[in-house]
């Protein structure tokens, strides 16, 4: 087995030996700075790869200071007032961090801000109100009794990811680093000829890690520093009077503040996308890719290696889109909470290599007297160790302060193990196809664009209301399915994209983007969905699935799953089907199965096989529809026995029931993995206990097998 490559280490000024030690422990063979770090020149020597984190839109003041109108800007929405007489004065900053933003009045406020009657949904003439400077507040002729908002540009004088690591690591007396625009002609020029200056003064730097380019995902702060709104994906920090003047010149037709504040959701992903965000989510990222493709042809003239961060300054270089393609990266990096954030890096085409920053980060929130950096490093490790072994990345690696871990012995020791087991995993699978039983397509409006993204925060962060659906999501990521995105408009475009699924699964709530609301109204999608199914396509919907109330239906598919939600329109129809049955879907579940949030009200029509009902609520049916199948589920949060229970329901749902036994481990905490080409198998022990079970091979064959914790075995076919 290789022991040593594939791993960068972090570094600082003050743990140079440390370093070199810890690099040949754990057989590093690059080395990286860090945001609040410098690179020693000491280790240039040392025979690791060099890589230098490089800002492209921050750490120079002198430069926003000296050109504050190409400072960037981003949109915002204050509160909902209620007008109680015929005036109102409303404050732009109420609920924000005034250190980080401040409003834009330097451009005509009367094109680029907007105050709205929310009562009506009108737009106020610019004539019926005025912004009072010294007050910050906007003044408005009113509606008594109507509410309104006012939509306005401000500059960011704080970059938020600056922000959150000085707040988190308590950083004091430290230099707001002020956010410029690279979009804008003298902010443009000047980023060219420094990005050259600081190659040239870094001789030793291997790699540039961009962190990122341009424009920063939407994150805001309230009056306490606390973290406001955060969207991973929000465009909403995007926008200048310069950008949308060229997005009105390229697109035809006027900008509204509106199409980026959408009623204060600011396009979040689970807002339907109306065509004109969609236009400028285009419009972004081909203008970013231009600006990218300069800043690696530098890098690659002056001998260097481009490296992209997937986070931070990412938006517009949305890495499943065709645009990226053609950037000129050789590299993406990104953080990775779990098997669902490494796919989303492993599967990105057109680079030369990917690599993993893997949990935790060398941050005091993780790393003090009493903290259990291992405890979390092996959830970590277990979690995306599942998603490797179906597309690995090419590298690892860790961020953050590399002297906090000094203090925790058996979390280096633990770090070591890890690298050790991805270079040898790497080395049997890499480059080769695993075995997929089936072909399954996620069906929202995002398609491809959010590809291992949906229902997701970031860094595998969940939301009370998501983690029935971000489940889903996950045990796909390490499971032996060839699994797509597809939107709404692929069918709608395309509906022949149908014939190459075995599976579609419709995940989320109600009139989301994930679940497509008024995209079921269109009977070119809803016609072409069925008719995959009634051909013999499987189905396989969780938690709302196709619902947009409509037509006297709720879930517009009701015919096809067999269930219906009531929304009080139909409570004077009696409900008797609610008898539950065994099967071939629950027939690993070990207790009560875990539903998550689960769904209230749902019930099941006649002709429906209810699998689990609790408290008259169906949780689990199945349905068939045709020649196809249809398998309900009102919720799937994540865990090995869930996963299970999606890999049968998509088994069922095609009616492959009889190979359920092929590649396959009869003890769910265990799961095969089979590299046909390289005549290669692994069986994975996914917890931190002993595990037995009885090992299936492709041709039904098997063997009981007897794995430690966290096991690996590897075969030869």
């Amino acid at each position: 087995m290789n022991l040593k490559g594939r791993v960068t280490i972090p570094t600082d000024m003050d743990i140079i030996e440390d370093t070199i030690r810890l690099s040949e422990q754990w057989g590093a063979d690059a080395v990286r700075d860090c945001d609040g770090t410098d690179f020693p020149e000491e280790l240039k020597d040392v025979g690791l790869k060099v890589y230098s984190t490089y800002y492209t839109t921050r750490k120079d003041n002198a430069w926003a200071n000296a050109n504050p109108d190409e400072i960037q800007q981003m949109y915002l929405m204050t509160p909902i007032y209620t007008a109680a007489a015929d005036s109102l004065r409303i404050p732009l900053m109420k609920g924000l961090y005034k250190d980080m933003l401040t409003p834009n009045t330097r451009d005509d406020i009367t094109r680029w801000w907007e105050v709205i009657d929310r009562s009506t949904g009108d737009v106020v003439p610019t004539a019926d109100w005025h912004y009072d400077e010294a007050a910050g507040e906007v003044v408005l002729n009113t509606v008594p009794f109507h509410d309104y908002t006012v939509s306005f540009l401000a500059y960011i004088m704080w970059d938020p990811v600056h922000m959150y690591n000085a707040v988190v690591n308590d950083w004091k007396d430290v230099e707001h680093q002020i956010t410029f625009d690279v979009r804008q002609p003298k902010t443009h020029a000047f980023t060219m000829e420094r990005l050259r200056r600081f190659i040239q003064e870094h001789p030793y730097v291997n790699v540039l890690r961009f962190t990122t380019f341009f424009h920063q995902f939407t994150l805001v702060f309230d009056e306490l520093a606390r973290e406001k709104y955060v969207d991973w994906y929000g465009y909403s920090a995007s926008v200048s009077p310069y950008i949308l003047e060229q997005f009105e010149r390229e697109m035809g037709y006027p900008f509204r503040p509106e199409y980026i504040i959408d009623q204060g959701y600011y396009n979040n992903q689970y807002r339907i996308p109306s065509r004109e965000f969609q236009d400028f989510q285009a419009f972004q990222r081909r203008e970013v890719a231009k600006i990218v493709k300069e800043m690696t042809d530098i890098t690659h003239e002056c001998g260097k290696e481009a490296m992209m961060f997937l986070g931070d300054h990412w938006i517009g270089t949305e890495p499943f889109m065709e645009e990226f393609r053609n950037v000129g990266l050789d590299a993406v990096v990104g953080s990775v909470g779990n098997g669902s954030t490494l796919r989303l890096i492993s599967d990105i085409e057109g680079v030369s290599y990917t690599e993993a920053r893997l949990l935790p980060y060398f941050f005091p929130d993780t790393f003090h007297e009493g903290g259990d950096p291992v405890k979390e490093a092996k959830v970590n490790w277990v979690t995306a160790r599942r998603a490797i072994l179906r597309k690995p990345v090419d590298r690892i690696g860790y961020g953050g302060y590399l002297k906090l871990t000094l203090d925790f012995p058996e979390f280096v020791d633990y770090v070591e193990s890890v690298c050790n087991e991805f270079r040898e995993l790497y080395d049997n699978v890499k480059g080769c196809v695993p075995y997929c039983v089936k072909r399954v397509a996620v069906l929202n409006c995002w398609g491809k664009m959010r590809a291992w993204g949906c229902h997701m925060v970031h860094h595998a962060i969940y939301f009370k209301q998501n983690y029935s659906y971000a489940g889903v999501i996950e045990a796909l990521s390490g499971a032996p399915f060839d699994v797509r995105f597809i939107s709404f408009a692929d069918i709608k475009e395309n509906p022949d994209i149908l014939k190459d699924i075995d599976v579609l699964i419709n995940v989320g709530d109600a009139d989301t983007a994930h679940t497509g609301g008024e995209w079921w109204c269109d009977p070119q999608v809803s016609s072409a969905v069925k008719q995959f199914v009634y051909e013999g396509g499987g189905i396989i919907g969780i938690g709302e699935p196709s619902a947009h109330q409509a037509n006297g239906h709720f879930f517009q598919l009701a015919n096809v799953f067999g269930v219906e939600e009531e929304r009080g329109f139909t409570l004077g129809y009696d409900k008797y089907n609610w008898d539950s049955h065994s099967h071939f879907i629950t027939e690993d579940a070990s207790g009560e199965i875990d539903f998550g949030e689960g769904k209230k009200n749902i019930y099941a029509l006649e002709g429906t096989e209810v699998l689990v009902e609790r408290e008259k609520e169906v949780q689990l049916a199945v349905h068939s529809f045709g020649n196809g199948r249809a398998v309900y589920i009102s919720g799937l949060p994540y865990s090995f026995e869930n996963s299970r229970l999606l890999y049968r329901a998509i088994l069922w749902s095609t009616g492959d029931e009889q190979n359920l036994h092929r590649w396959f481990s009869t003890n769910y905490n265990v799961e095969v993995h089979a590299y046909i080409e390289n005549r290669k198998y692994c069986v994975v022990n996914n917890t931190y206990e002993p595990q037995s079970t009885t090992v299936y091979l492709g041709d039904g064959t098997s063997f009981d097998l007897d794995l430690e914790a966290n096991q690996i075995v590897w075969y030869t076919l």
